[in-house]
């Protein structure tokens, strides 16, 4: 009799443990589903297949999730049309004033009226590619190195002495576009305040890191990370005359979050600045993949 309860009870107990592992599985799936499709959009990229599932707490999270998606897509869709209609509004009379001041002749007053409307057109584009990011672009697997060789051939067409080091293929979830504005900043700022540049990439078990550094005048500590500020210029170490209107390192740390990255400066180990960039490489495939 004894033995007949005591099986009774175990029996049971296992039926039960195995009902609870089961719904647990399932609550967690769903769990790590909604992690996945969260850092994804972080990341830029789109996951269709995801719907909410699960317990009716983690369908709430999961309701939230794609309510929120589709506000902050609607609002970058909404900035985009605003945008577009701004560049006509603000381009199109700065460019009848200097076609204007052409047929006017070359003189003293008409050289600064000219540097003056160039100087605002370089702004007004400037200003609508920082407000603009990366658009509708979506994310797609890329080779990040032959991305970088193209910017490197860009920028050796200009006379950059610029040197690659990294594997010879590296294939990542990316913005492409987006990307390579990203790493033409770095690389045109490094080789405005320098005289060689070295670009240079680290395949970690977590992190993608690359590194741009030149042998220029650098930043002072305490300023490195003021000069991420939209529109800051420093006059001294970093000389305004050079060119730039201060959004090329806002533009590049945007880009850099938006892929789920981070940038930061620091001392270079040939003498001047070094801007070193952070891309995820962790759980990267499961993002294109239709999700369980």
């Amino acid at each position: 009799m004894v033995f007949v309860v005591l099986s009774w009870m175990v029996g049971t107990a296992l039926v039960t443990l195995a009902i609870a592992m089961l719904f647990l599985r399932n609550q967690v799936r769903s769990l790590r589903r909604l992690a996945i499709a969260a850092e994804a959009f972080g990341r830029g990229v789109d996951v269709p297949h995801f719907r909410p599932q699960g317990a009716t707490e983690v369908r709430q999270a999961a309701a939230a999730f794609l309510n929120m998606r589709q506000r902050i897509q609607r609002q970058i869709a909404q900035r985009t049309e605003m945008l577009a209609g701004i560049s006509h509004d603000l381009r199109t009379p700065l460019t009848r004033m200097r076609l204007e001041l052409e047929l006017l002749g070359d003189n003293e007053d008409t050289r600064g009226l000219k540097s003056d409307v160039s100087e605002m057109l370089k702004m007004v584009e400037a200003y609508l590619s920082f407000a603009r990011g990366e658009g509708d672009e979506g994310a797609q697997l890329t080779d990040l190195m032959k991305l970088l060789r193209e910017v490197i051939a860009s920028a050796r067409r200009e006379g950059v002495e610029l040197m690659l080091a990294g594997p010879e293929k590296l294939e990542i979830p990316l913005r492409s576009d987006a990307l390579k504005r990203c790493m033409t900043n770095l690389v045109s700022n490094a080789a405005r305040h320098g005289g060689h540049v070295w670009l240079t990439v680290v395949e970690g078990a977590s992190a993608i890191d690359i590194t741009v550094d030149d042998d220029g005048p650098g930043i002072p500590e305490a300023m490195r990370e003021t000069v991420f500020q939209p529109f800051f210029r420093m006059e001294n170490s970093r000389n305004a005359s050079t060119g730039g209107i201060g959004l090329g390192l806002t533009i590049a740390r945007d880009i850099m979050l938006s892929h789920g990255g981070s940038l930061a400066l620091e001392t270079s180990p040939q003498g001047g600045l070094r801007a070193h960039a952070s891309l995820p490489a962790t759980d990267v495939a499961s993002l294109f993949q239709p999700l369980p």
